[in-house]
């Protein structure tokens, strides 16, 4: 259906930092929080924009009144949206931030003050106040004594220091020496092993997230500000070779992410954080099958490149210098018929104050130009400094102005459907476009070549499947198998992962790959011992934990299967 009724809790309260009662939560709230976000163009309102009855038109200014928003309060603890078409996630999406209540006459008081990093600038309705924020040093929290569900509310403080990077060691010497109660560990840091000595067994990993990162490719580049390219003929012989389906998969099966991810995870951590498909592969359940299962029945129709090869999270999958080489071998004597003269040279930005970016995309270039050889393509790595790095990447606004030949980016899922991640890279929408050099409504010359006419039918055809969770996950299954065999992302590893000493214990919070339920700072049910969590208790509660997901996993599918018939 259309529409989505909502009973508010009765009984929850605002409160201000100082923990005195401001008002009751209610539905009126949320009405509020949408025109809020809607006049203020929140970053994240995209999530909801096009889903809600009318939010467009009045994001766009085609229409004033925000009483024609799918959004009311039917009483004062009844809530209803009210959509432009069926979405089978949408209850997923309410879980964002972007659907957050606010107190209109709170907001009032605040005028622009409100929302700034002040404790006094905002309520809470949760398990936490907002006690205090000093910038690049610590923000501070402390447990809501009136909250409705305090029980379990078990840390009563929370205190969130500031890292920069600079000394890698620091948290580790902090927790051994009782500063903290979770601190992240460097492997390839200069002292790992005096600080690794005595403490093998105290060394546990965070779960891998949702966020996939990825190396991509601007397939249409067009600035040249940052580059080590001697000629035009260079510009235009290395667009060419991006838009080489066979040269994008050398590159692909050249690259080793093992070696990469050991720049960050050190190698006994290394394959903890591979991710191999833009979709995490455990992203959702297709029967007694998660996601990657299915796109590793659905890829070896690409061809022979693909047999036994398992895409699942934590594996090496495409690491192979001989169907490197022999991609190779096809695309230069493709390429040389065009006139292309050869190196190849590839420009790489990094940030030359990231120790980590700078060896991963040493690492990159090393093991790449090892199997194809420089004769045939150079990775050129262009040390930058933070701003010169995010104004070629980050903060370019257009596709003209991304100014690199290949970039890492990544992407977190909003909600819980596969199309959440593979419609970023819609030929008409997505949101990765002009990160590849492309535009909406432009390059579809470009856009052709590179076969995202085709990767548009694979999404359209899953989209169109409403009333099947099932069928619609293996259509998508479908997109994900094509666009990895594109090669037009190169997915390296996920967020998370991450090796650390910890006393916070393993799966007692809550879990999502959406949603303010997935956000690592979300401290509601975390329990804490004394001693740090150990490599074998670790082992023993994530098993549980996996028993007990696979139970509500399948109660969660029958949920949805009954939520669209």
């Amino acid at each position: 259906g259309l529409t989505y009724t909502y009973k508010i809790r009765q009984g929850a309260k605002w409160y201000t930092s100082e923990g005195e009662e401001y008002a009751d939560v209610t539905a009126h709230d949320f009405v509020t929080g949408l025109k809020y976000a809607a006049d203020k163009k929140a970053e994240n309102l995209y999530l909801v924009q096009d889903s809600i009855k009318g939010l467009a038109d009045y994001v766009e200014g085609k229409s004033s009144d925000f009483g024609t928003v799918g959004v009311k309060a039917v009483d004062d603890y009844t809530l209803q949206y009210t959509l432009n078409q069926p979405e089978t996630y949408w209850n997923s999406k309410t879980t964002a931030s972007i659907l957050s209540p606010v107190n209109e006459a709170f907001l009032k008081s605040k005028g622009d003050d409100f929302g700034s990093v002040t404790p006094s600038s905002i309520l809470s309705n949760g398990p936490y106040l907002f006690k205090s924020f000093t910038s690049k040093s610590l923000i501070e929290f402390d447990k809501n004594p009136n909250y409705w569900d305090k029980d379990n509310v078990k840390i009563e403080k929370v205190k969130l220091s500031f890292f920069d990077g600079s000394d890698q060691d620091s948290i580790a010497r902090g927790f051994l020496d009782g500063n903290y109660t979770d601190g992240r560990i460097f492997p390839t840091s200069s002292v790992f092993a005096e600080l690794k000595k005595g403490n093998e067994d105290k060394i546990t990993y965070t779960p891998q997230n949702s966020v996939t990162f990825y190396y991509l490719f601007n397939v249409n580049r067009q600035s040249y500000k940052q580059t080590m390219k001697q000629s035009d003929k260079e510009k235009t012989d290395s667009r060419a070779a991006m838009q080489n389906k066979d040269f994008r998969q050398a590159i692909n099966f050249a690259f080793d992410r093992h070696a990469y991810a050991a720049q960050t995870n050190g190698e006994d951590g290394a394959d903890r954080i591979l991710r191999n498909t833009v979709t995490p592969s455990n992203f959702v359940q297709v029967g007694d099958k998660n996601f990657g299962d299915i796109v590793n029945e659905k890829i070896v129709n690409y061809g022979k490149d693909w047999a036994n090869i398992n895409l699942n999270d934590g594996k090496q999958a495409f690491l192979n210098p001989d169907k490197a080489k022999e991609k190779f071998a096809k695309a230069k004597e493709s390429l040389q018929a065009q006139g292309v003269t050869f190196p190849i040279h590839l420009d790489m930005p990094v940030d030359q104050t990231a120790k980590l970016d700078v060896q991963q995309a040493g690492s990159f270039k090393q093991t790449v130009e090892e199997t194809l050889g420089k004769e045939n393509v150079v990775i050129d790595v262009i040390q930058l400094s933070p701003d010169e790095k995010d104004q070629a990447t980050y903060f370019a606004d257009t596709a003209e102005q991304k100014d690199y030949d290949i970039d890492i980016s990544g992407w977190g899922g909003d909600y819980s459907d596969p199309k959440t991640y593979l419609a970023i890279l819609d030929p008409e929408t997505g949101s990765q476009l002009k990160n590849m050099g492309l535009s909406e409504g432009k390059d579809k010359e470009v856009k052709d070549k590179i076969g995202l006419a085709d990767y548009k039918k694979l999404l359209d055809q899953a989209d169109a499947e409403i009333t099947d969770t099932q069928a619609r996950y293996e259509k998508y299954a479908e997109a994900q198998a094509w666009l990895t065999d594109s090669a037009l992302f190169l997915p390296v590893q996920s967020g998370g992962a991450n090796p650390i000493f910890r006393k916070t214990i393993p799966f007692t919070g809550p879990f999502s790959f959406v949603g303010h339920k997935g956000d690592a700072d979300n401290y509601k049910y975390v329990e804490l011992q004394k001693e740090p969590v150990t490599a074998k208790q670790y082992q023993e509660l994530y098993e549980k934990w996996l028993k007990e997901k696979a139970e509500s996993n399948k109660k969660a599918q029958e949920d949805l299967a009954n939520h669209i018939q």
